[in-house]
């Protein structure tokens, strides 16, 4: 387990130098660069930006420029915003933790509700209930992520009961513990709702075929010989395996509600990681974005590698150290 771990730790080095090094180039054969609003303006003195282009490494190649900042990274430094005056470290620091809870609660809200109502359309296949949930389901899945995000911006825009922008309120710093928490709840349901319906409607699709596939399986029809209960044989020994792929997709469901969020953060102006990477795109601001990059690219390897541990856990069969 701990060599799979390691082996799959290290294929991350690759993956990111080649991403960023992509992102390097097409944004150096962008036109213009950060500086392009600053050299507008008359009143700047040419050896001003002069200086500035030697500073940042601008009047250099592409790849003399990636050199370096690859030098910087290694050393812990990302690099400075210029459009945010602040250090990228800190700046991704704020948004990646609110794009996390923002992802982690869709995540938990989207499986927490869409596993028992697969499994409850599994067992009432055919019913009244199992109809209305598979019809809301594909209903669910032909709505895009940022048109519910527009429906919700006009429920609180009309109705005032959830607030618009923002993670938490202006008094939050004033807050106790208890509030604070609370305050961020409050400013996570829309865009949590946003996020998370259209993965609860693929979830719980892929758990009710799952479970009906399961449930004719020959270790069912033993267990019932066994003179097992029925709750028993379907949540001990039916659910058990029936979840298994589910959770060999785990990795790939986090990873998707974080691009999910890209659109979600924008729409609903939630200040996560997604937005400070589109708003940096704009701004050409480049050591922003190859560090959003990075760290989105971090986390889908992270998310990939925790889905493995969890299907080894909910599944003794596999072992991980003969994948390769």
């Amino acid at each position: 387990m701990i060599a799979f771990i390691l082996r799959r730790l290290l294929t991350l080095i690759p993956l990111l130098l080649g991403i960023t090094m992509l992102v390097f180039i097409l944004m150096s054969l962008a036109p213009g660069d950060f500086l392009t609003p600053v050299k507008a303006q008359r009143d700047v003195p040419a050896e001003l930006i002069q200086a500035i282009e030697t500073e940042f490494g601008l009047d250099r190649p592409w790849y003399i420029q990636y050199v370096k900042w690859l030098g910087n990274v290694v050393q812990g430094n990302l690099g400075h915003s210029w459009a945010y005056k602040l250090p990228v470290v800190d700046l991704i620091g704020q948004r990646l933790w609110a794009t996390f809870l923002l992802s982690l609660a869709a995540f938990v809200f989207a499986w927490g509700v869409a596993i028992p109502l697969g499994v409850l359309a599994a067992i009432y296949k055919d019913s009244i209930f199992d109809r209305i949930v598979s019809a809301l389901a594909y209903a669910a899945l032909s709505v895009p992520e940022f048109f519910l995000a527009l429906l919700f911006v006009f429920l609180a825009a009309q109705t005032g009961w959830f607030p618009l922008g923002g993670a938490t309120s202006i008094e939050y710093d004033y807050l106790s513990f208890a509030g604070k928490c609370a305050d961020r709840a409050y400013h996570l349901i829309l865009p949590t709702l946003a996020l998370g319906i259209g993965s609860i409607a693929s979830i719980m699709r892929i758990m009710r075929a799952n479970f009906l596939d399961t449930i004719r399986a020959e270790f069912v029809t033993t267990a019932r010989a066994k003179g097992l209960s029925e709750f028993v044989v379907m949540f001990k020994h039916v659910l058990r395996n029936a979840i298994n792929p589910l959770v060999s997709s785990f990795g790939f469901a986090f990873s998707g509600l974080l691009s999910g969020a890209l659109m979600v953060e924008i729409v609903l102006q939630y200040p996560g990681l997604g937005q400070l990477m589109y708003q940096s795109i704009l701004r050409e601001d480049q050591f922003v974005v190859l560090a959003s990059v990075m760290m989105g690219c971090s986390m889908l390897v992270f998310g990939n590698l925790l889905a493995d541990v969890l299907l080894a856990w909910s599944d003794p069969r596999i072992r991980l150290e003969k994948k390769k």
